[in-house]
Order: structure tokens, then sequence, then C-alpha cells
């Protein structure tokens, strides 16, 4: 059966760091491309990043450039979400998701684009 499950999420205050993870099970990381949400409440589902298969092409939405990295570990089969200098409109649900094709595309932001989703892990960001 394919699963995602992220864990890592709490609750940090502004300028700190935590690092998300993705863990998979039921198929292999290496082979899909894999992009990370986040949904706040009363707002939509919006892209983070995205990493494609069999490599380190990364992408990211511009909110959140030069503070995220998204990265693999194949051998462990999970996917990270390396976030810094933490702010409080990160606060949010965050989602990892696979996409249905090995790349993410440009329009990897497209929550049509994935076909399986983990249960969310939650980030809060407050002092």
């Amino acid at each position: 059966q394919l699963q995602l499950v992220e864990s890592g999420g709490g609750l940090v205050q502004p300028g700190g760091s935590l690092r998300l993870s993705c863990a998979a099970s039921g198929f292999t990381l290496d082979y899909v491309a894999i992009g990370w949400f986040r949904q706040a409440p009363g707002k939509e589902r919006e892209g983070v990043s995205c990493i494609r298969s069999r490599g380190s092409s990364t992408t990211y939405a511009d909110s959140v450039k030069d503070r995220f990295t998204i990265s693999r570990d194949n051998a462990k089969n999970t996917v990270y979400l390396q976030m810094n200098n933490l702010k409080p409109e990160d606060t949010a649900v965050y989602y990892c998701a696979k996409h249905r094709l090995p790349m993410c595309g440009n329009t990897w932001y497209r929550r049509n684009e994935y076909d399986y989703w983990g249960q969310g892990t939650q980030v809060t960001v407050s002092s």
C-alpha cells in the first residue's frame, strides 16, 4: 500500500528552524517527484517546494525561497524540508505529496498534479 507520512512539525519561535520529513512506503521515492504544500487556517493549500526524481533539481515558492531547502535521502526513502528563519506567516499544516510525473514542471504548485498525499504535520511559528 502506497503511503506518505510527514513528521517533524511543532512550535517554534520566529527566526527558528524545523526540519520536516516525508517518509514513503509502498514505492521508491527515487523514481518520483515529491512536493511540499501547506495550508493555513481559512486559506487555500499552496505549493511550497518540489524535488524531481533521480536528482537534485528543486523549485520553491517565492515566499520561502532562500529560507527553505528540499532534499531527499534515497537510502531512507525520505524527502526533507529544512525550514530556516521561520516567520509567523509560515504557520500551517504541511503536507507532502507524490507527483504524477517524475519531474516537477512549471505547474508543480497545482494540487491536481499530485495523486497521493500524507496526513500533514502542524507547524506553528509564534513567540
